[in-house]
């Protein structure tokens, strides 16, 4: 008898792992996990910042980290994400509203690698050699390293063991997970690098976005890019202090000229700029915030 139930163990077992790693692979979705804003929940707290989790094709992905790392902390436990398990983490911009969970999530995942934005500070970027041109007849004293050429020269950071990737262009980090790089032009951020994360679907890119401060607009056209169908946009979208007019020039590019298939704006997007574009999108629209789940195709 005994060996009977080992014999149909061993059948059984080849049935059961491949239904495992099915299970493990079902999750098409992006959670919100940190944002000032969504449905009542006794669980999460609500802050002003951003976090999101991408569960896609077995892989696992975390896009920011929020502006308190003891509420990351939390979200992430009420969550039930296990930040040991991820594959990548993105950071959008150097802004504290994004990057502060950082240093909860290297207490518990300290290796895994943070693609982060080419910065003249924060993410351990390359210093430009051209700072140290040398000048001839100085003596040592007045040049830089005396004259030698220092072993590295980068950026200091407040995440001095964080395993970082500058990202400079638009790279596929995984099958399917591009990440893009567009430059701020506007006032208050000039210059300022700001990565996106795209998601290759069966119905067309599925983005999501830090704070868009170089506009979602040229995000998505950067973005169509790599694949002119474009099926959602979710993150902020930074018209939390535009004028109107603008706001709705915006929603109606992201409609009518982009043709994004659906939409689901958080964090900076501003409180007219959801009534705006939910007015634009209708049913196209989906509720994002706090522990709000997006399903993808």
């Amino acid at each position: 008898m005994r060996r009977y139930i080992i014999r149909s163990l061993a059948f059984l077992l080849p049935l059961v792992v491949p239904l495992a790693e099915a299970t493990a692979q079902v999750e098409k979705r992006i959670t919100i996990v940190y944002d000032a804003f969504g449905p009542v929940s006794a669980r999460l707290k609500m802050d002003w910042g951003f976090a999101a989790f991408v569960e896609y094709g077995g892989r696992r992905i975390l896009f920011d980290t929020g502006n308190n790392a003891k509420t990351f902390a939390h979200n992430i436990k009420e969550l039930g994400i296990d930040l040991k398990q991820l594959d990548a983490v993105v950071i959008s911009h150097r802004h504290g509203d994004h990057t502060s969970g950082l240093n909860h999530l290297l207490e518990v995942n300290p290796t895994v690698t943070i693609f982060a934005p080419q910065e003249a500070a924060y993410f351990k970027g390359k210093t430009p050699l051209v700072f140290l041109k040398r000048e001839p007849g100085l003596p040592p004293s007045l040049s830089y390293y005396r004259g030698q050429q220092p072993e590295t020269f980068v950026s200091g950071s407040p995440w001095p063991d964080a395993n970082f990737e500058i990202i400079t262009e638009t790279k596929e980090i995984l099958p399917g997970f591009f990440v893009l790089t567009t430059k701020s032009d506007k006032a208050g951020t000039r210059d300022m690098n700001e990565l996106s994360l795209a998601i290759r679907t069966p119905e067309g890119l599925a983005l999501v976005v830090g704070c868009s401060h170089p506009g979602v607009e040229k995000i998505l056209e950067a973005a169509s890019k790599i694949d002119p169908n474009l099926y959602t946009v979710t993150g902020g979208f930074h018209l939390v202090v535009t004028p109107p007019d603008e706001v709705r020039r915006v929603a109606s590019i992201l409609s009518d000229t982009l043709k994004v298939k659906r939409i689901a704006p958080g964090h900076c997007t501003g409180e007219l700029g959801f009534k705006v574009l939910m007015e634009q999108f209708k049913d196209r629209f989906e509720q994002a915030g706090a522990g709000q789940v997006l399903n993808m195709p």
